[in-house]
């Protein structure tokens, strides 16, 4: 017996005949890293935005009561968001229509692609009406020690009550998101969050003054930002899969084949994506009673780490979901080892170095995005402690994102699940016992060890269900990587603290010199590194870099 049967009989894949001509080419190691830099670039930009709406917020409420509440309260709709309508949704989605699209050629995946949107749309509805009838007791749940600060608690259940529909748009943009990808295109999707925090900036900016004109609190200027930028973030994506051939048509058939593998990986993957958003909810139920200030700097923190997930990881994994769902369609086991390998190899040249970084500069990069306005200096080293204790799970972080669809792809969606629990069953005991010794910090630091474990034993689970992963050569890569990071990441320290030293004051001005001046040498001693190495990934990942200034219009 032959390694494809052998692989097909572990993948339970129906002997359907794929038909080439329905779908797009299969994409190569080198059009993955092409895709990789559209949709890196995309989402850099997106990123920049992000922190752009972060520094406004900074900016206005700094990280004090009325921040803390803002946070909890789009906590509660954004966790669902991640788990039911962006997480779960995608990894299950995706491959299947990628399948349908492969099998059978557009018109059934658009009907596929319909039956989906409605669905969405049934099911998020009925969760943003109990959600705005239930925000009293799941804030009271989530935040009880906000009762103890007169108006705090309150503020939380309103502010809730205002964002949760935000679910409901954001579960339609990430269908949409899912179809473009299926087909390829990739920019216009990775723009969409920009839409989003463009939405967010402008309200928020627009409408602080205005807030107190009505009698309403100015951080409500913000959560209506929240509703702007989801609906924006769906209608960018509208006119782009309408040019694909796209038509919206409102029918439901719940014993379509396609619609219930969707439902089927959902329900799991529910579970099996939430070990990230679920850890993140513990941090933020435990850090409510570390004081005021706790839990958004423990916000602010993630978001800064966020950065290189969404500008590195994301974008590898969204270039290499498409192909390796079509891998899978076509029962390739090598191509889909070889697809993971690289994918890998690809995210560990852009995470590790990332990771190393945020912790050399945390100070000096938190104190340039937001130490103005009301966002202190006290703020700034909370913010920067638990920016050093998140980074180490980046590539954790990142690393999950290829390898729960990967198991999707081969129809094992108990897996994750089972992984998915143990990370979060680790993660409460790691913060119970971090918080008491380190504060909130500790709360970062669990979560990170968590995101390692979670990426570890998945990876090592798909090893032996695809028959290798390559993992010889993703160790090597990891150590060549990890070494010119180390020698990367204290040049960057002693590149700030000399210039600290030199010119202690804080302005923007000489933080924003600092910063530069630590990345650029930062970036020459990698180089140097790397080469020493020899982590040939990093040839990759510079074009990865630089794929903007190439013309990829075909993948985009």
């Amino acid at each position: 017996m032959g390694m494809s049967n052998v692989v097909r009989w572990r993948f339970h894949m129906p002997e359907e005949p794929p038909t080439p001509d329905s779908a797009p080419p299969q994409a190569t190691a080198s059009q993955i890293t092409k895709s990789a830099g559209v949709i890196g670039a995309a989402t850099m930009g997106s990123r920049v935005l992000g922190l752009v709406r972060d520094q406004v917020l900074a900016f206005l409420f700094g990280a004090g009561d009325q921040m803390d509440a803002y946070n909890i309260a789009f906590r509660i709709p954004n966790l669902v968001r991640d788990l039911f309508a962006e997480g779960a949704m995608s990894a299950a989605f995706v491959p299947t229509f990628t399948r349908t699209l492969t099998v059978s050629g557009r018109a059934p995946a658009w009907r596929l692609g319909n039956l989906v949107v409605n669905a969405l749309l049934l099911a998020t509805g009925a969760i943003v009406i109990l959600g705005i009838v239930f925000a009293s007791p799941l804030s009271r749940l989530f935040a009880s020690a906000y009762a103890e600060v007169p108006g705090k608690l309150e503020l939380t259940i309103f502010l809730s009550r205002v964002m949760f529909p935000f679910l409901l748009l954001v579960a339609v943009a990430a269908a949409l998101m899912g179809m473009l990808n299926s087909l390829h295109r990739f920019f216009v999707p990775a723009m969409s969050p920009a839409m989003f925090n463009v939405g967010s900036i402008v309200c928020t900016i627009g409408l602080a003054p205005v807030m107190p004109l009505v009698g309403m609190p100015i951080i409500l200027a913000p959560a209506i930002g929240v509703l702007v930028g989801g609906l924006l973030q769906m209608a960018i994506q509208w006119p782009a899969l309408r040019r694909e051939g796209y038509r919206y048509e409102p029918i439901l058939d719940v014993r379509d084949e396609g619609l219930r593998r969707v439902l089927t990986l959902m329900g799991p993957g529910v579970v099996g994506l939430a070990a990230v958003q679920i850890n993140l909810l513990v941090n933020s139920i435990l850090a409510t009673g570390e004081g005021t200030g706790a839990v958004s700097a423990l916000s602010y923190a993630f978001r800064v780490m966020y950065m290189p997930i969404g500008i590195f990881g994301v974008s590898i994994a969204t270039a290499v979901v498409p192909t390796l769902s079509r891998h899978a369609a076509r029962h390739d086991a090598a191509g889909m080892r070889e697809t993971i390998s690289a994918g890998l190899r690809l995210m560990l040249m852009m995470n590790v170095p990332a990771t190393v970084g945020l912790m050399a500069l945390a100070t000096p990069i938190v104190a340039l995005i937001f130490e103005h306005g009301r966002f202190t200096t006290s703020d700034t080293a909370a913010t920067a402690a638990a920016l050093a204790c998140y980074a180490p799970g980046l590539v954790g972080y990142s690393a999950v994102k290829i390898a729960v669809p990967s198991f999707y792809a081969i129809h094992d969606s108990r897996t994750p699940v089972l992984v998915s629990v143990a990370t979060v069953l680790l993660n409460i005991a790691l913060n119970l016992a971090l918080v008491h010794t380190m504060g909130f910090q500790g709360l970062a630091l669990g979560t990170a060890i968590s995101a390692v474990f979670n990426a570890s034993i998945l990876l090592w689970v798909l090893r032996s269900r695809l028959g290798g992963i390559d993992g010889r050569r993703i160790v090597s890569s990891f150590a060549r990587i990890g070494v010119a990071s180390l020698a990367m990441g204290a040049a960057a320290w002693a590149t700030d603290a000399a210039i600290g030293s030199w010119m202690p004051e804080r302005t923007i001005a000489v933080l924003a010199l600092r910063v530069a001046a630590s990345i650029g040498v930062a970036l020459a001693v990698l180089d140097v590194a790397a080469r020493a190495c020899g982590a040939e990934e990093f040839r990759e990942a510079r074009a990865l870099l630089f794929a903007r200034l190439r013309p990829v219009r075909r993948t985009s």
